[in-house]
């Protein structure tokens, strides 16, 4: 009966791991499609707060390029690792913008640090062979 036990809480710790990893990612993947459709079809707002940081018009459609191909490449479970590798690298290059700009730290600096934690984490909870490796267990 133990044994019954144990396999039920384990399925549904696996299936609530699964879950909240799900919508992390949902999260991620929301935020960067609006964020790289605005860029791509801007309006006064995306212009003026690109623009604000230091960044040029035709600047928009590359990142929103860039921003698109790596939100789908994290949307496609055989390219999700790929994917969350490139919106970390995007990330970075927002993060050294905030730096660049002496803006405030926890709202500025660090806003894309808590996408890559959300990221990840997501891939961390919803891949058991991702976990294992980060774990050492194989």
């Amino acid at each position: 009966m133990s044994t019954l036990n144990a396999t039920l809480t384990g399925a549904a710790s696996s299936k609530g791991k699964v879950w909240t990893g799900r919508v992390m990612a949902g999260i991620v993947i929301l935020f960067m499609l609006v964020d790289s459709i605005f860029k791509l079809v801007p309006n006064e707002q995306v212009i003026e707060g690109t623009t604000s940081l230091g960044f040029q018009l035709h600047h928009l459609p590359i990142m929103g390029a860039l921003g698109l191909l790596s939100v789908i490449l994290y949307i496609i479970p055989r390219t999700e690792f790929l994917g969350a590798i490139l919106l970390t690298g995007y990330w970075g290059g927002a993060m050294v913008t905030h730096v660049r700009l002496d803006n405030p730290l926890f709202t500025h600096v660090l806003f894309t640090v808590y996408f890559g934690i959300l990221a990840w984490g997501a891939l961390y909870l919803k891949n058991e062979k991702f976990r294992d490796l980060i774990l050492g267990r194989g």
